[in-house]
């Protein structure tokens, strides 16, 4: 025990140092540049400037599905320590901007219209506030869109797309287009060289190879940044330098020999795992709750039952019943999977494990209270602060609050009832993390199902993936230490229900 302390004191300062180190960094990236935020006919922007010199040309940089502003900020402020104005926005429905994205989102002239119109008036204000010259960078859903405004705008000298999918470019369109993908990024890679080669004249397009004439607008390049994926892309050096590059040719500016390049991206995962190690030795505060601990107990003899059925019951049941109810893109989707999928858990809990029901109150249920509550603050705290401030867009508009409480309602069922199941004495080793598979394979179906009104779920299950993760270890310390499943289950239902109500696009219904 005394080991174990020591064990644990080690690591809390351990993580405070990481966090420490990771803060000042992160405080320090947007250095050597000054910033002000401003609005354009009620979009969000912010405007990134050197510090000294007059205006640059200017780029509009816009992000992707879910994402926001802040995403996009390694870009913005590399280019504007570079002399140029570099000018990032909310898009409708997204990040900050208040106002809903209006349209159907699977018509060119539905939300793509609203998208594309939004950008043309975002564009114009940002070549006003630069020097007259204007080129366009987007990211993953955007890059369809800047290619469109490219394509209809001639003053676009340069389009820089990341994470390209877009059916818009054609031979001759847009102009001077370096398109960049991760390398794990498949089949936006083949889709990449594809329309490079429109104009390389080549059998097939080589990565890191410009073709075409830059002067006349007519330059294409692929560049793969090593590494990455379609997140993490962002923050890419390879992306960044690549990125600055491009239109420094594209303006005839002189190449900068060693450019100052916006590098958050390790100190994000510094600070993020420096927040998850100092979990461990906090755990260790929580009050014991239940003892024995609670939970089903199952093994793996009788597991399998409540771990399958959901995954294959939710997805065909859903198919046959509405779930257009709530304002935001598969969200309502989202909701209903995972309060059908936790009802499912549950009764199939009951049928292995008759008479031992989860809605068991618990006998120290002030105790259960103030675990769960210390669990979820520190979720808030050291996760949700710091995605907002450095990262993307985590605390929401009020129109969303209501979107916040009705996903609540949905993974309370699930994770409470998952907790419930694959924790206890005697509970099979590895049961948490089949069930989670079990559950990624069942949006994989549901997709499979209807894909045209689900495929969205596809870009997101990464980030899922990575939230089991994080709040997994989370909730197995807190069971460790209070033997009660309620107390991860349900800072992981709200963790689950703020990261999808706050990130995905809010529509008008």
């Amino acid at each position: 025990m005394i080991r174990l302390a020591w064990q644990r004191w080690a690591v809390g300062g351990a993580a405070l140092v990481a966090i420490i180190v990771a803060l000042i960094d992160l405080q320090g990236a947007a250095g050597g540049i000054r910033t002000e935020t401003m609005s354009a006919d009620g979009t969000p922007m912010t405007v990134y400037r050197p510090l000294a010199g007059g205006p640059g040309p200017a780029v509009l940089i816009a992000h992707g599905f879910a994402g926001s502003q802040q995403l996009m900020q390694p870009f913005a402020v590399t280019l504007a320590r570079q002399g140029y104005t570099a000018v990032t926005f909310d898009f409708a429905g997204h990040g900050r901007n208040p106002n809903p994205l209006t349209g159907n989102i699977t018509r060119e002239d539905g939300a793509t219209r609203t998208l594309l119109d939004e950008t043309a008036r975002v564009a114009e204000r940002a070549k006003a506030l630069g020097d007259g010259r204007l080129a366009l960078l987007g990211h993953s859903m955007a890059t369809d869109i800047i290619v469109r405004q490219a394509r209809r705008d001639p003053a676009v000298a340069a389009t820089v797309a990341v994470s390209m999918f877009s059916p818009a470019v054609t031979a001759t369109t847009p102009r001077n287009l370096l398109v960049i993908v991760g390398a794990w990024e498949g089949g936006l890679k083949a889709e990449a060289l594809r329309v490079t080669g429109l104009v390389s004249g080549a059998v097939a397009a080589v990565p890191g190879v410009t073709y075409g004439d830059i002067a006349t607008g007519g330059a294409r390049r692929v560049a793969i940044s090593p590494h990455t994926e379609h997140v993490s892309v962002l923050y890419s050096e390879t992306s960044l330098r690549e990125a600055l590059a491009w239109l420094d040719m594209t303006f005839g500016r002189p190449p900068a020999a060693a450019p100052e390049l916006d590098g958050r991206g390790p100190a994000i995962l510094l600070l993020l795992a420096g927040v998850v190690l100092l979990a461990w030795p906090l755990a260790a505060l929580l009050p014991v709750v239940a003892d024995p601990p609670a939970g089903a107990g199952l093994g793996w003899r009788r597991i399998w039952l409540p771990v399958m059925a959901p995954a294959i019951v939710t997805p065909l049941m859903l198919r046959l019943v509405p779930t257009n109810f709530l304002p935001v893109i598969v969200g309502d989707y989202l909701a209903m999977h995972f309060a059908v999928y936790g009802l499912t858990t549950a009764l199939a809990t009951a049928v292995v494990r008759p008479g031992h029901s989860l809605s068991r109150p618990a006998r120290q249920g002030r105790r259960l209270a103030t675990a769960a509550g210390a669990v979820i603050a520190f979720g808030f705290i050291a996760i949700v602060w710091p995605i907002d401030s450095y990262v993307t867009s985590f605390v929401p508009h009020s129109s969303r609050l209501v979107l916040f409480l009705a996903m609540l309602a949905g993974t309370l069922c699930f994770f409470l009832s998952d907790e419930w199941l694959t924790r206890g004495v005697g509970a099979a080793r590895g049961a948490y993390v089949a069930s989670k598979i079990a559950f990624l394979v069942s949006l994989g179906l549901a997709v499979a199902l209807d894909f045209e009104r689900l495929f969205f779920l596809l870009i997101i299950i990464p980030v899922i993936v990575v939230f089991f993760v994080v709040y997994g270890l989370f909730s197995a310390w807190a069971y460790r230490a209070t033997g009660h499943p309620f107390v991860g289950g349900s800072a992981n239902a709200v963790a689950f229900a703020w990261a999808i109500a706050v990130t995905f696009p809010f529509l008008a219904r």
